[in-house]
This record gives structure tokens, C-alpha cells and sequence, in this order.
């Protein structure tokens, strides 16, 4: 009964850890969980982005205070960066964990550098093949910087020095794990079992006690073990399938000892056309098609609204167009762009006559929330009334004198949180009313 008790707990706790994605669970609960301030849906745990500045930029006593924000860069990528700047000052604390010296960290009060993704184990849970899903965990190929961690020991120290978990459970699982899998893992679940509390510091938990049986280079992916039993005890057969069987935690054992081992991906599930209803999570194993606040908005479209523009801002501003030269904010250092090094403003011939620029010419921007001095580019893929700037500029790159550089415009500058969708908050960063002034 402690293994099986202990088993759901780790279901529980390491479902949100892998998006859901292995067992079609969800993460982070939400239901008809609202944010204190503004009232907007918490979606998944995740609570809309435009609402964050007003959850702070307020004296209501339940106003957000603080901000921890990890490989995320909001002061750049969320609408309206001037106001997201003001909001990461107004908390009491703002902690950002990064592995470069961004927008966002430069508001911050406490900035953590975390190694970079060569020099730390990583993966991602795209796993939608079919019928074999593969899963590949990178090995490090670097040591890390002197003064940078991998995130798993930045937050490692963090709980130790919370004492979040006692030195008596930490001694006694990692004493089993030294004895083997098979003794570790009913030691685990036995543990989280006898206190629930634990699950909540899963990937922690196995970090210190699992991962310290690891080769350090590979610590950070003791969680995959929690991951691979979670796999195992939802996915028996697909799993079996794929050559890791027999009973208890052996499959999901064999699974994460074959990940950690792999320099390549691995196959984890093999599926059958009889499984495919195994992942519809409905229990009458259908799908759910009469959504009621999408049918409301349906219905309301013949008399909804069908335009933004308005003789201030006359024109349709995309703000983030993809392009060759473009990859979102992974590249800091404008130098690797062979063409569109400042990334032009794209407009259309008409509205370049209207605003009286030339092709190549300097203009200024202006939309509700910000303006920016562009370069026009006149050009036959934009329709009269639309104009386009790319993503992933704007952004701070150091030039090794101790100054930064920077070129194109960051389009969030021009953004504002008042134009979003009536489901999740999600921003129009595809029609910004905006116009054109010539300089």
C-alpha cells in the first residue's frame, strides 16, 4: 500500500514536471481559478501574461509582490516593456535566473547565471511520433563557466538552505540508492508516501539522494526517473513494447538507466492503433467539441466587432514577423544576421506614398504605447494598411569595452496589453494599430 500510495504521489508531482505530455495529463491545475487583482482565467496554473503588470502596478492587498523568473526574457518578449519594467521595480523582490545578462535581469534585484545548454544534461517532451515515440536526453559537452550553475543546483542550494527536507530522509534515500534501483525505488515511494508533503519537492528529492549516485555531469537528470516510472506505470504496454518489461518499477528502471546511457535518443513507447483511445483522457473516450464561452464568441459574430484602426492609428502593425534572418531571441549578437541586420519596417507601396517615405528611408513609428525610429522597406508582400517588423530584435548585446550594441526595434516597445483575445489574455502582437510619420 506505501509503494502504490507513493507511486500516485509521484504521478502527481511529476505529471506538471513533464508538461503532461507522457500520460495527456494536465499541469497545474486551474478549473475557475482567477488572479487576485484583475480576475483573469488561470489557464493551466499559468496565469496570462498580459495581467501581470496590473496584478502588480496596484495597492490592492493582494497584489503580487514578487518575481521569479527563470530562461525567461518578459521585459522583452511580453506587450507594453515599459510598463513590465515599472511592474519588476514596484515588487519587493524580483530574482531572475539566466544564462545571459537580459533585459529582464537587468531590473532585477538578484540575477543567478545558470550554464549555458552545453554544459548541462537537457531535453524537450515533443514527443507526438507515431507509433514509436523517441525521447533524447543531451549530454554536456562543456564544463560550465567559472561562477554559473545548471538551474538544478541553483535550486538544490536554495531548499538545502530552507531546510525544506530534513538530513534524515535525504541520508536514508540516498543510502538506498546506493544499493540499487530496485531498493531505491520502493524506499522513495514508501517515503513520499508516509508524507505527502514530499511530492511537492519531487525533483529535488531525487536531485540529492538518486542524483548524488550519478556521474555529476548528468545530475541535473535524476528527475527523468520520476519521468520514466510515470511513463512505465501509465504506458505498460506501449512501454513493453519498446523492450523494457517486467514488473513493479523494472520497466521504468531499465527505461531511465537507457536514457542516461544513450548518446542518442531513445524509443520509449511503441504504439498500436488499439492505443490510440488510450490517450483521450475523457472516461467515454471522446473529445469535447461543444465549448461554451468559444460558441458564445461564434455566436456573436455578426454583430462583433471587425476593426481596430482609427484615423490616429490608420494602420495594422505586426509586431514580430518571422523572417529568414530572424530567431526569436536565442542569438543576441546582431553580427550573425547576413541580411536585415536592423530589421526593416515592410510596407506596402500605397502606404509608403501616404506617408510620404521612400524605400530606405528613415520614419518614426508610433502606436498607443510607444514609438520607434524605423527604416522602411517597400515591398509587394504587404497589403495596403499592413506593415511589419520582425522578432528577436532590439536586444542588448555586450561589445567587450564594458558598452552594448543593439540594432533593430524591440517590438514590445509598441505593444500594449489592452489588445489580447477574451479566452487567455494571449496579446494581439498581429494587429497593433499604429501609423507612419515621416522624418
Amino acid at each position: 500500500p506505501g509503494v502504490e500510495a507513493g507511486a500516485s504521489a509521484l504521478l502527481d508531482a511529476v505529471v506538471p514536471l513533464a508538461g503532461g505530455l507522457l500520460a495527456g495529463g494536465g499541469g497545474g491545475g486551474g478549473g475557475n481559478r482567477v488572479t487576485p487583482v484583475t480576475g483573469a482565467k488561470i489557464i493551466g496554473g499559468l496565469v496570462p501574461c498580459n495581467s501581470i503588470a496590473d496584478e502588480i502596478l496596484t495597492e490592492h492587498p493582494k497584489r503580487f509582490r514578487a518575481l521569479w523568473i527563470d530562461s525567461s526574457n518578459p521585459a522583452h518578449s511580453l506587450p507594453d516593456s515599459r510598463r513590465f519594467r515599472d511592474a519588476m521595480r514596484a515588487t519587493e523582490l524580483s530574482v531572475v535566473i539566466d544564462v545571459a545578462f537580459t533585459e529582464t535581469a537587468r531590473q532585477a534585484d538578484y540575477v543567478l547565471p545558470a550554464a549555458s545548454q552545453f554544459e548541462k544534461p537537457e531535453a524537450t517532451f515533443f514527443n507526438f511520433e507515431f507509433p514509436r515515440n523517441v525521447f533524447h536526453l543531451r549530454k554536456p559537452l562543456l564544463e560550465p563557466l567559472a561562477g554559473t550553475l545548471p538551474e538544478p543546483e541553483i535550486y538544490a542550494r536554495l531548499l538545502r538552505r530552507l531546510r525544506v527536507v530534513d538530513d534524515a530522509t535525504i541520508t536514508r534515500l540516498r543510502r538506498a540508492a546506493e544499493t540499487g534501483r530496485a531498493t531505491f525505488g520502493a524506499s522513495f515511494l514508501a517515503t513520499v508516501a508516509a508524507d505527502p508533503a514530499l511530492g511537492k519537492v519531487v525533483p529535488f528529492l531525487l536531485y540529492e539522494t538518486l542524483g548524488a549516485t550519478l556521474d555529476p555531469a548528468v545530475r541535473g537528470a535524476a528527475v527523468l526517473w520520476g519521468v520514466s516510472q510515470l511513463c512505465a506505470l501509465s504506458n505498460p504496454k506501449a512501454v513493453g513494447r519498446a523492450g523494457f518489461t517486467g514488473g513493479g518499477l523494472t520497466p521504468g528502471n531499465e527505461l531511465f538507466d537507457t536514457i542516461l546511457a544513450s548518446p542518442s535518443g531513445v524509443v520509449f513507447t511503441e504504439d498500436t492503433w488499439d492505443d490510440v483511445w488510450h490517450y483521450v483522457k475523457r472516461e467515454d473516450r471522446r473529445f469535447t467539441l461543444d465549448v461554451d464561452t468559444l460558441l458564445d464568441q461564434v455566436r456573436a459574430l455578426p454583430t462583433a466587432r471587425t476593426a481596430w484602426t482609427t484615423p490616429e492609428f490608420p494602420l495594422v502593425l505586426a509586431a514580430g514577423e518571422r523572417r529568414s534572418f530572424t530567431a526569436n531571441t536565442i542569438l543576441r549578437n546582431p553580427d550573425w544576421r547576413r541580411r536585415d541586420r536592423e530589421g526593416h519596417l515592410r510596407v506596402s507601396a500605397d502606404d509608403a506614398a501616404a506617408a510620404g517615405v521612400s524605400d530606405g528611408d528613415r520614419a518614426r513609428l508610433v502606436t498607443e504605447t510607444g514609438t520607434a525610429t524605423v527604416t522602411v522597406e517597400i515591398s509587394d508582400m504587404m497589403r495596403a494598411g499592413n506593415i511589419a517588423l520582425p522578432n528577436g530584435h532590439g536586444l542588448d548585446f555586450p561589445a567587450g569595452d564594458g558598452t552594448t550594441t543593439s540594432a533593430g526595434v524591440s517590438p514590445n516597445e509598441l505593444t500594449s496589453t489592452a489588445h489580447k483575445d477574451a479566452f487567455a489574455g494571449t496579446p494581439w502582437h498581429k494587429h497593433v494599430p499604429a501609423r507612419l510619420e515621416a522624418l
